[in-house]
């Protein structure tokens, strides 16, 4: 059988996926790009890059700071006629109904935006055939999503915390802690949300001396743009600040080394979980794994250690392994 009709046409998609990226990126690409992108080594991704210069004639080099060279296709017409594939809309539609799914309405808005856009710009038949494929593919795969319960959130609540994170404003809130009695106003400077189950804002509470804190989206009542802007710390992480946690809450008096140990048996399905991003995978003598990391949020470990069994040891820290004691069921015969 002859297979070089096959791998012409793969090499011809990419291509068009290599003038894709050349197009899109505001420098371009580099050979550490295409290596990255293909799985290719250097040679071959020099290869590719003549055969873009010799399939498009609007490519243009530049050489930045470090003697790296980058290949940019300043006109990209030919790749608009491509539209848009039946599995790219497939999974547009998909990342739609996950942010829907977990609360980010946001985000599923400006999807739904793009969405419409890009459809708007194909032809009918075409963008028609595509959404018919689209579907087709969604029932076919099934609909990923998290499942589970998620608090309800007022569009306008959101819609003005997203506001006042990205100008960045201040926000007056109406905020009820877990402690408080009534709701209270609450002044704070937004700087980010962490979504999950449980979604917080990320503010500074220029009330309470200016740390940052997580206050539950759900029970806001109310939020407020002031229109009173102020200068975003630089030395402010989310992606660090969200690391301190194990899920969505965090305490300063449970933060401190968490270690688990899982049994060989559940060993390998460990293995592939990220538990957390700091975590260090250490496999023992007798095919147990040892999990370490640094994080607080004890309850919400534990509803996660509930579905090991008892297929999971805690060995630290102290406190949290009291916790969990008596808890182990032996009768869970299926792993997360």
């Amino acid at each position: 059988m002859d297979y070089r009709p096959t791998m012409a046409f793969e090499k011809s998609l990419s291509l068009l996926r290599l003038a894709e990226m050349a197009a899109a990126r505001h420098q371009g690409v580099c050979l550490l790009d295409v290596m990255e992108e293909f799985a290719v080594n250097q040679r071959t991704a020099q290869r590719m890059m003549r055969g873009l210069e010799a399939a498009f004639a609007s490519v243009v080099h530049s050489i930045d700071d470090d003697r790296r060279k980058w290949w940019k296709l300043q006109d990209a017409t030919v790749l608009r006629w491509q539209g848009v594939r039946d599995s790219e809309l497939a999974a547009l539609d998909m990342s739609i109904r996950r942010a829907r799914r977990e609360g980010a309405d946001l985000d599923a808005a400006a999807l739904v935006c793009l969405r419409d856009r890009i459809l708007a710009t194909m032809p009918g038949p075409h963008a028609r055939r595509a959404e018919a494929d689209a579907a087709a593919m969604l029932e076919a795969q099934g609909y990923a999503c998290r499942p589970g319960p998620k608090a309800q959130i007022a569009p306008m609540i959101l819609g003005n915390i997203a506001l006042g994170i990205k100008a960045p404003f201040a926000l007056d809130l109406v905020y009820q802690g877990a402690r408080d009695t009534d709701a209270t106003p609450r002044k704070v400077e937004p700087y980010g949300l962490l979504l999950g189950v449980r979604q917080y804002l990320v503010a500074r509470d220029t009330q309470q001396g200016g740390a940052y804190r997580r206050f539950r989206l759900d029970r806001i009542t109310d939020a407020r743009i002031t229109g009173q802007s102020f200068a975003r710390d630089p030395e402010f992480d989310l992606t660090s600040f969200a690391a301190q946690a194990f899920g969505s809450f965090h305490s300063d008096s449970e933060h401190g080394p968490v270690i688990w140990r899982f049994t060989p048996k559940a060993a390998p399905v460990a293995r592939d979980f990220e538990f957390h991003p700091t975590q260090r995978l250490i496999d023992e003598p007798d095919g147990s794994l040892r999990v370490e990391f640094t994080a607080s949020g004890w309850i919400e470990m534990i509803w996660h250690l509930y579905q090991w069994g008892d297929q999971v040891e805690v060995v630290a820290p102290e406190a949290l392994k009291h916790l969990v004691k008596g808890f182990q069921r032996q009768d869970l015969e299926v792993l997360p």
